[in-house]
């Protein structure tokens, strides 16, 4: 009499199929905290930092440079979106470089209130 092996299904496919799934979602997912475009050095502070949300509109300033919204910008092209904004009590997160000269940020805030756009956090660092 001859003896009958159990038949078990091949399970190689399947994990194969997982594997290329789990790579698949790794692959295509975003790992970022922020949106934040340039290095900064803020001033250290005792107070306690607020969350950044994606919907708000977030400024970065540095000697240099500007970013809006996590990309690098100009006055110019921000002006342009701050123009678009329409509701005017949206909370406006600006992240200014420690080194920043006062000519720089007057220049940003005017910009602001040329379009009511009060809604102002400073952003700092905690130490």
């Amino acid at each position: 009499m001859k003896r009958r092996e159990p038949i078990s299904p091949d399970l190689t496919p399947i994990i194969d199929v997982v594997f290329l799934i789990l790579i698949f979602f790794l692959v295509s997912s975003t790992f970022k905290k922020e949106e934040l475009a340039l290095i900064l050095t803020l001033p250290d502070t005792k107070s306690t930092t607020t969350q950044i949300k994606k919907e708000d509109i977030n400024i970065e300033l540095t000697k240099e440079e500007i970013a809006y919204k996590g990309k690098k910008s100009s006055f110019s092209k921000i002006e342009k979106a701050l123009q678009k904004v329409t509701d005017k009590k949206k909370p406006v997160n600006i992240r200014i470089d420690k080194d920043v000269t006062y000519q720089r940020v007057v220049k940003l805030l005017d910009l602001l209130n040329k379009y009511d756009l009060n809604n102002l956090a400073l952003e700092n660092h905690t130490k």
